[in-house]
Protein backbone atom coordinates (compact mmCIF):
# COMPACT_ATOMS: atom_id res chain seq x y z
CA UNK A 1 0.00 0.00 0.00
CA UNK A 2 3.02 2.38 0.79
CA UNK A 3 3.78 2.16 -2.43
CA UNK A 4 0.57 2.63 -4.07
CA UNK A 5 0.67 6.05 -2.15
CA UNK A 6 3.95 6.56 -3.26
CA UNK A 7 3.08 6.19 -6.90
CA UNK A 8 -0.28 8.70 -6.31
CA UNK A 9 2.19 10.99 -4.45
CA UNK A 10 4.46 11.09 -8.08
CA UNK A 11 1.32 11.29 -10.51
CA UNK A 12 -0.22 14.13 -7.87
CA UNK A 13 3.57 15.85 -8.25
CA UNK A 14 3.50 15.19 -12.54
CA UNK A 15 0.07 16.27 -12.77
CA UNK A 16 1.22 19.98 -10.94
CA UNK A 17 4.02 20.37 -12.70
CA UNK A 18 1.96 19.66 -15.65
CA UNK A 19 -0.24 22.70 -15.12
CA UNK A 20 2.52 24.11 -14.50
CA UNK A 21 3.99 23.80 -17.59
CA UNK A 22 0.57 24.68 -19.64
CA UNK A 23 0.28 27.94 -17.91
CA UNK A 24 3.83 28.68 -18.57
CA UNK A 25 3.30 27.85 -22.38
CA UNK A 26 0.13 29.66 -22.42
CA UNK A 27 1.99 32.87 -21.68
CA UNK A 28 4.75 32.34 -23.44
CA UNK A 29 2.90 32.14 -26.31
CA UNK A 30 0.02 34.42 -25.76
CA UNK A 31 -1.97 35.12 -29.16
CA UNK A 32 0.21 33.22 -31.01
CA UNK A 33 -1.60 31.03 -33.89
CA UNK A 34 0.98 28.45 -34.86
CA UNK A 35 0.35 24.24 -35.37
CA UNK A 36 3.07 23.80 -33.21
CA UNK A 37 1.87 25.89 -30.13
CA UNK A 38 -1.52 24.53 -30.49
CA UNK A 39 0.15 20.67 -30.73
CA UNK A 40 1.87 21.78 -27.61
CA UNK A 41 -1.21 22.86 -25.80
CA UNK A 42 -3.02 19.62 -26.61
CA UNK A 43 0.26 17.49 -25.75
CA UNK A 44 0.02 19.03 -22.27
CA UNK A 45 -3.73 18.66 -21.65
CA UNK A 46 -4.01 14.89 -23.23
CA UNK A 47 -1.24 14.05 -20.11
CA UNK A 48 -2.92 15.22 -17.67
CA UNK A 49 -5.99 13.65 -18.27
CA UNK A 50 -4.24 10.78 -18.61
CA UNK A 51 -2.49 11.18 -15.48
CA UNK A 52 -6.05 11.84 -13.80
CA UNK A 53 -7.31 9.02 -14.96
CA UNK A 54 -4.20 7.37 -13.68
CA UNK A 55 -4.81 8.69 -10.43
CA UNK A 56 -8.55 7.12 -10.51
CA UNK A 57 -7.41 4.29 -10.88
CA UNK A 58 -5.11 4.38 -8.01
CA UNK A 59 -7.24 5.48 -5.72
CA UNK A 60 -9.95 2.90 -6.63
CA UNK A 61 -8.03 -0.17 -6.54
CA UNK A 62 -6.31 1.13 -3.10
CA UNK A 63 -10.49 1.70 -1.72
CA UNK A 64 -10.93 -2.53 -3.36
CA UNK A 65 -8.01 -3.54 -1.79
CA UNK A 66 -8.88 -1.63 1.75
CA UNK A 67 -12.26 -3.38 1.40
CA UNK A 68 -11.03 -6.46 0.97
CA UNK A 69 -8.46 -6.48 3.89
CA UNK A 70 -11.11 -5.52 5.60
CA UNK A 71 -13.24 -8.25 4.90
CA UNK A 72 -10.58 -10.90 5.76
Amino acid sequence: MLHVQESQDAVRAANHKLGEAQMSLAVAVEGSGHDSVTAAQAALAQATNELDECLSATLAAVDQAQTYVAGL
